[in-house]
């Protein structure tokens, strides 16, 4: 078989994250993978396991080889937990207007993958058969670990993290001083990064968007970008860049060709093409 090229699959992964409900999932995953509760948290789980030795595995493993199977069990356990709420809670958003109640739904469905992979890694590491009553006790089980998982997440939370996961607030409630109204490619940033756009450009199959807030690569082709900046004043000035009014310092001439001094310093090029918009615009 011959497989497509791989812009066939470039393509269609940057079509599946560009999705909204992909876009917000993944925001929430960074900042629960970037949280210090987060792993404070799973290091005390796998602890609190490890030393008390539940489910006969104090008399069945000797200590090292314990620390090793709870490490990998909830380090397993708590992967799919968080990914599966988390995406849980970014399709119910707009539908289930409580978090908790997310969160319940999210725990819910995450039990049978969880028990699963649980019921898996025990049976890899002391044998035996699988059976439907050993099945069902594990996704019983996946389900408490879920439930144990989504209670100390909510106790352990941050603000940041609570913001990630119910965002509806400060995505709905325009902030007229940062977040100019009708940008929609604002709200594609993390919300530490949304402000009046300064600059953007491209990188590989990324737009690399600069605000007066910070700088952030998005996977977005460059025009679709050009398409979501609303009434951002500025102008297109080379394929690869766009600048807005509030970016401008002053036109310069770099070897020869029309380039724009940036008020951070960076010359972006002018291309010959639009020279005349550019002096007509800012000179």
């Amino acid at each position: 078989m011959i497989w497509p090229p791989q812009t066939f699959w470039l393509e269609r992964t940057e079509n599946f994250v560009e999705r909204p409900f992909l876009q917000f999932a993944l925001r929430e995953l960074e900042v629960f993978v970037r949280a210090p509760r987060f792993w404070a948290t799973f290091g005390a789980v796998v602890l609190i396991f490890w030393v008390t030795g539940p489910y006969a595995t104090a008399e069945r493993l000797a200590t090292v080889p314990r620390l090793g199977f709870w490490l990998v069990l909830h380090a397993v356990a708590w992967s799919i937990a968080i990914v599966t709420i988390v995406l849980v809670n970014a399709l119910l958003l707009r539908r289930v207007a409580s978090l908790a109640g997310r969160m319940a739904l999210g725990t819910l469905v995450a039990g049978v993958p969880v028990g699963l992979a649980t019921e898996a890694i025990s049976r890899v590491t002391f044998g035996g058969a699988l059976t439907l009553p050993g099945i069902a006790g594990s996704i019983v089980s996946g389900l408490l670990l879920s439930a144990l998982f989504c209670g100390l997440t909510v106790l352990t939370m941050s603000s940041r993290q609570a913001q990630a996961l119910s965002p509806t607030t400060a995505d709905e409630v325009p902030d007229t001083r940062d977040r100019p109204e009708g940008v929609a490619l604002l709200r594609r940033l993390k919300p530490e990064n949304r402000g009046p756009i300064l600059h953007m450009t491209v990188a590989d199959h990324y737009t690399e968007v600069t605000t007066t807030r910070g700088r952030e690569l998005i996977l977005l082709r460059f025009s679709d970008a050009l398409d979501e900046i609303g009434d951002t004043p500025g102008l297109r000035v080379h394929r690869s860049h766009f600048v807005a009014d509030l970016h401008v310092e002053r036109l310069l001439r770099a070897e020869g060709r029309l380039a724009i001094l940036g008020k951070d310093g960076a010359e972006i090029p002018v291309a010959r093409s639009r020279a005349e918009a550019v002096r007509a615009r800012w000179g």
